[in-house]
């Protein structure tokens, strides 16, 4: 019997353990109404953009916008685990990375390309990013291991060996990124790196095991169903919920930007902080759902995913909208306070591999990264900001020479070892 014999059998098998698990659970109803919610919460964003209409306030366009964003970031996310069953493993792994980075990508999308005819747009096209990016180490990296010790009173999670693959490519990401504050832009040729880097870290974790996926909450209900309904289901929500979010992100974008405007708030900071969290929330939260449940390592590693892809392929994909927009290659000019972000967010992400390259993450090493992240919103000014990419680089720096002895190892499990063990390994 071929291998494309055995799959389908296989899929049926986890179709049938998760309709089986389905049915005891007492939430099967809970679970559905989280999916009609979600769905729901777009509704109002989707009438406004077939009418043409939008609220007089500002406020409020961002509003409805955003929770559109994060309802259309919730399906995707619940149709992304779902779809593990049906698909072959390399084409999940490719599949997945880009379901994942969509909600972030799209708002960044449209700045990208605004900002090929209004210079200004760079600016929020490099905030967006980077607080996406700093997000993810500086929260939460630390909130999953906050709720590791929240339900095993274990000060120190302990990642796979398997993990080594991502924070080997994450490394080459961050060596690299110090370079674009260097120079002052982010050009094509960094596209090149950075999707290259992408492409070798899909090319790298294809051959890997795969293993059943630990589907929760409303992914488990949508499971429940017999394959080709499931298959039906799943495909509508990747439709719907793609559109919704390719459609909200530029009246959510721009309603921001208004907001700071009059309101005379920093939209940079707008930009940086508020529209990240439409779109990173809903992997966040199933990665705390996953610690809760015991699998930490899973939750864990769903970050640190996270992190590659952004730091690799949103970033990436930001020269090649520009030069579209463009109409010619172009890159993105960053101006003091955009090269400010570039090396903070580059500094950080160093000692992000740093803490974990002994694929261990400490209740004390969370702490750090949160306080850290928190400290910055107190010091505005950019001499005492280049004084916390030091003092990231001067951290990430002692504890990779005081793991020396592990980088060899770490190194080679990333990139050479075989991969075919077991997730909790």
């Amino acid at each position: 019997m071929t291998s494309q014999q055995r799959k389908p059998a296989k899929s049926e098998r986890h179709a049938q353990r998760h309709r089986a698990s389905a049915a005891r659970t007492q939430h099967f109803g809970w679970y559905w109404l989280l999916i009609c919610v979600a769905t729901a919460v777009t509704v109002p964003a989707i009438v406004l953009r077939l009418s043409g209409t939008h609220p007089s306030a500002a406020g409020m366009t961002a509003v409805l916008f955003g929770v559109a964003i994060l309802g259309g970031a919730f399906l995707l996310t619940w149709g992304a685990e779902v779809a593990e069953l049906d698909i072959s493993q390399g084409l999940a792994l490719a599949f997945l990375a880009l379901v994942a980075v969509l909600p972030e990508y799209a708002v960044d999308l449209y700045f990208a390309w605004r900002a090929a005819h209004e210079p200004a747009y760079t600016a929020y096209a490099t905030a967006n990013m980077t607080g996406a990016n700093r997000l993810l180490i500086g929260v939460a990296w630390p909130l999953i291991i906050f709720l590791y010790w929240l339900h095993t009173r274990r000060s120190e999670l302990k990642l796979p060996s398997s993990r080594a693959v991502e924070l080997v490519f994450l490394t080459l990401a961050t060596a690299y990124s110090f370079l674009i504050p260097l120079k002052g832009t982010i050009s094509l040729l960094d596209s090149v790196v950075f999707i290259g880097i992408f492409a070798a870290y899909m090319w790298r974790i294809a051959p890997a095991e795969a293993g059943e996926p630990d589907l929760v909450g409303p992914a488990l209900a949508i499971a429940a169903f017999r394959p080709a309904l499931r298959r039906t289901i799943v495909g509508v929500i990747f439709v719907f919920s793609a559109a919704v979010i390719l459609a909200s992100a530029e009246p959510f974008a721009e309603a921001l930007i208004a907001v700071g405007r009059q309101h005379g708030l920093n939209e940079f900071l707008l930009v940086q902080w508020v529209a990240p969290l439409a779109s990173e929330a809903p992997e966040v939260i199933i990665a705390c759902i996953l610690t809760l449940k015991g699998d930490a390592q899973a939750g864990m590693g769903a970050m640190v995913s996270a992190k590659v892809n952004q730091w690799t392929l949103l970033v990436g994909t930001l020269p090649v909208v520009y030069s579209f927009g463009l109409g010619h290659p172009g890159a993105l000019q960053l101006d003091s306070r955009q090269v400010e972000e570039m090396a903070l967010t580059a500094a950080q992400s160093l000692f992000g591999v740093a803490v974990l390259c002994n694929l261990r993450l400490s209740l004390f090493e969370a702490v750090v990264l949160l306080v850290l992240f928190l400290g910055q919103f107190f010091f505005p000014s950019p001499t005492v900001r280049y004084g916390f990419a030091l003092l990231y680089g001067a951290l990430g720096c002692a504890l990779l020479v005081r793991n020396r002895t592990d980088l060899r190892t770490f190194f080679h499990a990333g990139l050479r070892a075989s991969l075919k063990r077991s997730v909790g390994a």
